[in-house]
């Protein structure tokens, strides 16, 4: 991928925030949706994804958008994809209906624009077969287009011209989605850790008629914590693994501040969990730059032991170097979590060990808050021995014995 990068777009100045912007215009997320957010009932969002990228003629939409296992990006090695089943992944999120559009014009600007409407089959008496099917649309045998220069489709600060732009409408959210320049570019940040190109996410003063930040780049978490190193983060680094087994990865901790600005221990935790680990994501593993699977903190306290790091440790694994085979046993054809077979069992096991190592920067990190305990002169004393009795592993009688005297509402074995 870097190798990709270098050559398509040798002056990739985007740490610079108004090439970073221009960039990001190239491939968009927009919220297509009238009315309020609170009256989403009313008024369901749809979301418009465009990449001014390569682009494809109508008569090849068959053989790319609406195939299935053709495999046709086995032999590109720089780009994402094995069953050429992405495309059909969001559908199911699709409302009730299940409609997706889908258009494209090739880059070349020699052909038509052309477009099609993807559906879940209503399924009928009449129909035979035991479970219902996608379909599509068909005009005279053929997908449908016209000739066309430019086209008003909604896009931020641009009119349609080539690539490709799919709607997905009435998209079912996960619950705590709203905006899509906060929420939802922060959540793409996790799952693009370091992702190619910068993104654009668009929302509309419809839905957000009191919101003053509608548009926002993303150019995933690591860049992100790169800039936001100073004030976040106590201390980040990195370590190169090799093994027979797995072959070569590297992996990077940052650990955050207890403290941040003028805010509490309490405060701050709840913001470095709100804008760090929104999917619960506490150790990533991703393949060139995309997350594909991860380890929620339940690693961090029950594998590395290190319990005050709990709230305050993110961990990426980098497995685009490990060995093909043991790399595809790893992660599901949905990228959404890790196989549980003997080689993420392998994985954990030997992360943990080196991880935790007595001698490991981690274990240095954990004995220095230890020492250090951090008392807030900002809480009272109640708040004080919630937060001690939260973060220091106390014996049962002793969690007892301080709960008759004082209202801890902390159940511990």
């Amino acid at each position: 991928m870097d190798e990709a990068i270098q050559k398509f777009y040798p002056e990739n100045n985007w740490d610079l925030s108004s090439f970073r912007k221009e960039q990001a215009e190239n491939i968009q997320i927009i919220a297509d949706g009238k009315g309020p957010r609170n009256q989403r009932n009313q008024y369901p969002t749809s979301v418009v994804v465009y990449d001014n990228g390569e682009g494809q003629h109508p008569e090849k939409f068959e053989d790319t958008f609406l195939s299935l296992l053709r495999g046709n990006k086995n032999d590109i090695h720089f780009v994402q994809g094995k069953y050429n089943m992405g495309g059909s992944g969001a559908i199911v999120f699709c409302g009730k209906k299940r409609y997706q559009l889908i258009a494209s014009k090739r880059y070349s600007n020699d052909g038509n624009f052309g477009f099609t409407l993807v559906r879940e089959h209503p399924k009928k008496e009449s129909d035979q077969a035991k479970e219902t099917w996608y379909e599509y649309l068909l005009i005279d045998g053929k997908i449908p287009s016209f000739a066309a220069s430019k086209l008003d489709l909604g896009l931020n600060n641009r009119q349609f011209e080539t690539g490709t732009i799919l709607k997905l409408y009435s998209y079912q959210f996960p619950k705590g989605y709203s905006g899509f320049a906060q929420d939802l570019n922060q959540s793409i940040n996790e799952f693009l850790f370091q992702p190619a190109l910068p993104i654009l996410t668009v929302d509309t003063a419809e839905r957000y008629p009191n919101n003053k930040v509608l548009e926002n780049d993303l150019f995933g978490l690591k860049r992100r914590l790169a800039a936001e190193e100073s004030e976040y983060l106590d201390e980040s680094f990195s370590e190169n693994f090799s093994d027979d087994v797995f072959g070569k990865m590297k992996v990077s901790c940052y650990v955050f501040k207890t403290k941040v600005k003028d805010y509490d221990l309490k405060k701050t935790k709840k913001i470095i969990q709100d804008r760090y680990f929104k999917n619960s994501m506490a150790v990533m593993f991703s393949l060139n730059g995309q997350t594909h699977g991860h380890y929620t903190s339940e690693f961090i306290t029950r594998s590395l032991k290190l319990n005050l790091l709990k709230s305050h440790l993110l961990i990426h694994v980098d497995c685009t170097e490990m060995k093909y085979n043991f790399r595809k046993e790893l992660f599901m054809a949905s990228r959404d979590r890790l196989k549980d077979g003997d080689e993420t069992q392998f994985l954990r096991s030997y992360l943990a060990k080196k991880l935790s190592s007595k001698d490991g920067r981690l274990a240095e990190i954990e004995k220095r808050r230890k020492q250090a305990v951090d008392i807030d002169t900002s809480s009272n004393t109640s708040d004080l021995l919630k937060s001690f009795t939260k973060n220091l592993p106390l014996d049962s009688e002793l969690a007892k014995l301080l709960n008759q005297t004082f209202k801890l509402d902390i159940k511990k074995d």
